[in-house]
């Protein structure tokens, strides 16, 4: 400030002339300090050190100059309080006016050329007193420590630049301008400083309000938050400052849960409806376990829907690993998954590696069985076939020797004996039933010598195949035993069968035969449909076609098969004529 002092000195001694001119020596000397002030690059605030807003301030803060050079003591300038005090007092705004206020002459004017006044100068007649030669002064000279005071701030009456509350409100976001409080967010290396504002915060949040106003409300100016991420954080507060939403993939749950965490319900509801647009296969169980640990019923339902129609692909994703055990539990429950149950077997197995490894146990059978615990309960091993159970959950020494034994009697006699695992089929079933038929006539007297009938199709789109329509018997009422199989042409698996019965009447119309479960069929993939039948002679399809389509009634949709002759041990089925001349599925 001896700097500051020094230059006004000079105005005091030197007409405007002289000061045009200059003493470049003590000009400089004081200018070399332009930049090192403590004001220099300060953040902008309200405190004591901001200059007016007005042509009348800046003539105050002038007036405080003048009583300091006069008393000859440059501690009680305008850094100090003096001077920038009276200019705060005498105008509403204590933030500075823009940086270049051009008056009716084009000059500039404010604060820099009332630092050129003479001691008689006053406030009412500081305008007449900036001539031409004082303006030239001020334009020739480079800045001063009273303009660092004045200009280097760079917030200056802000809020003349605003119209209207919600613009002013989101300027002070992340702002230090009027904070009055400070959050340390995160915790170690990561932790950010950020600005707040108690009015702001106290208006948009019942929590924050309890914080800053209630009976037992902080006095601190500076609080920590390690539980939350500053990018979460930013976007709570770019909420409650502007309405404004930012949240993306990455920062998405963060964000729920800091939105929870300060009860602002309406963020909330954007990050859940951000979930459910982007809610897919492959991030399905991820989402369902956080929907499940922030309590977000809908969020949960929309999750648990998109698995059941695509199960195969969320149990393949890399996240469904990592999700808990009750999630897991909750998943193998439901009746509704789309996907064979040898495949939710392998899924559960992959799972017990990771939770093994999660709990530092070696992935031994034992501890496999250990951490599924009652989840290995809900896999319902009654409903695979016994070349699945045989080749895979037989052999994994998970299951104990009795529980393998009981379950190979339940494939293999009738009646069938009791088992602990759940029989009842999963329907992952939507809307109407289907069926297509592929012959155009019936003819009589088909037999039978324990071979089956096979033919080999392939359909367009995914479907699911709930049963085959069989003709039944010429010669009046009679009951058949029969096998119904779908077998995968390429691996030769059997993908669905069931071992039942069915009474047929002796007309010419087919008769329905259901698997256990649904089978999943997939597009531009070969399957051999096979039924072996135990009873009399039937009757047969002709005049067959080798492509079937049905067209929804509702949607429009077509679904198209594509027949083709089974080669191997067949009962002479084929795409012109024999049995199986119904498809019974749905879409």
């Amino acid at each position: 400030m001896r700097c500051c002092v020094c230059l006004y000195q000079q105005s005091l001694q030197c007409s405007p002339s002289k000061m045009a001119a200059g003493e470049s020596n003590n000009r400089s000397s004081c200018l070399n300090l332009s930049n090192s002030g403590p004001l220099g690059n300060a953040p902008p605030s309200n405190s004591a050190h901001s200059s007016p807003a007005s042509n009348g301030g800046a003539v105050a803060a002038a007036g405080g100059m003048n009583r300091s050079a006069g008393n000859a003591n440059p501690r009680s300038g305008p850094e100090n309080g003096g001077g920038a005090e009276s200019a705060v007092r005498s105008t509403p705004s204590a933030h500075n006016p823009p940086r270049q206020s051009i008056g009716p002459s084009g000059a500039t004017s404010g604060a820099a050329s009332n630092m050129t006044a003479t001691p008689s100068s006053s406030s009412s007649s500081s305008s007449s007193a900036s001539t031409a030669s004082s303006s030239a002064a001020v334009a020739s000279l480079p800045s001063s420590p009273a303009s660092v005071l004045v200009y280097r701030e760079p917030v200056y009456n802000w809020q003349a630049t605003k119209s209207t509350v919600k613009e002013r409100f989101a300027f002070l976001f992340n702002n230090e301008v009027l904070s009055d409080v400070h959050f340390l967010v995160g915790k170690g290396m990561g932790v950010q400083r950020i600005p707040a504002h108690r009015f702001a915060l106290a208006v948009g949040s019942a929590v924050f309000d309890a914080m800053f106003n209630g009976g037992m409300a902080t006095t601190s100016t500076e609080i920590e938050l390690p539980d939350v991420e500053p990018a979460a954080f930013l976007a709570l507060l770019k909420f409650l400052y502007s309405d404004e939403v930012q949240i993306g993939p990455e920062t998405v749950m963060t964000t729920l849960y800091t939105a929870k965490k300060y009860a602002v319900p309406a963020l909330e509801a954007h990050c859940v409806e951000f979930l459910k647009k982007n809610l897919r296969a492959d991030n399905a169980f991820m989402l369902l376990t956080q929907a499940r640990l922030f309590d977000e019923p809908q969020l949960a339902s929309l999750c648990l829907e998109n698995i059941d129609k695509n199960t195969a692909d969320a149990l393949a994703a890399e996240g469904f690993t990592d999700v808990d055990l009750d999630t897991l539990m909750a998943v193998l429950e439901r009746d509704t998954l789309g996907v064979r149950e040898v495949r939710l077997f392998g899924a559960a197995v992959r799972w017990a590696d990771a939770e093994a490894q999660r709990q530092q146990l070696q992935p031994t059978s034992e501890n496999k069985r250990r951490v599924l615990g009652k989840a290995l309960s809900l896999i319902r091993f009654p409903l695979m076939t016994i070349e699945e159970f045989a080749a895979g959950p037989a052999q994994s020494g998970i299951l104990t020797d009795r529980e393998v034994v009981s379950l190979f009697l339940h494939f293999t006699v009738n009646p069938k004996p009791h088992v602990e695992f759940i029989d009842r089929p999963r329907c992952c079933l939507r809307g109407k039933e289907c069926s297509i038929t592929r012959f155009s006539q019936v003819e009589s007297r088909w037999g039978y010598s324990g071979t089956s009938d096979r033919i080999r199709f392939s359909v367009n789109r995914r479907i699911f195949v709930v049963g085959f329509g069989l003709y039944g018997s010429i010669h009046g009422p009679t009951d058949y035993q029969v096998n119904i199989q779908i077998i995968h042409t390429d691996s030769n698996t059997v993908l669905g069968q069931n071992d039942t019965g069915f009474s047929c009447d002796g007309t010419a119309s087919t008769f329905r035969v259901m698997f256990k479960e649904p089978v999943e069929i997939l597009p531009s993939v070969n399957y051999i449909a096979c039924a072996t039948l135990k009873g009399p002679d039937s009757h047969y399809g002709t005049k067959g076609m080798r492509k079937v389509t049905h067209e929804a009634p509702a949607t429009g949709t077509k679904t198209c098969f594509t027949f083709c002759y089974a080669a191997g041990n067949n009962n002479g089925t084929s795409v012109e004529d024999g049995q199986i001349p119904e498809v019974i599925f749905y879409t």
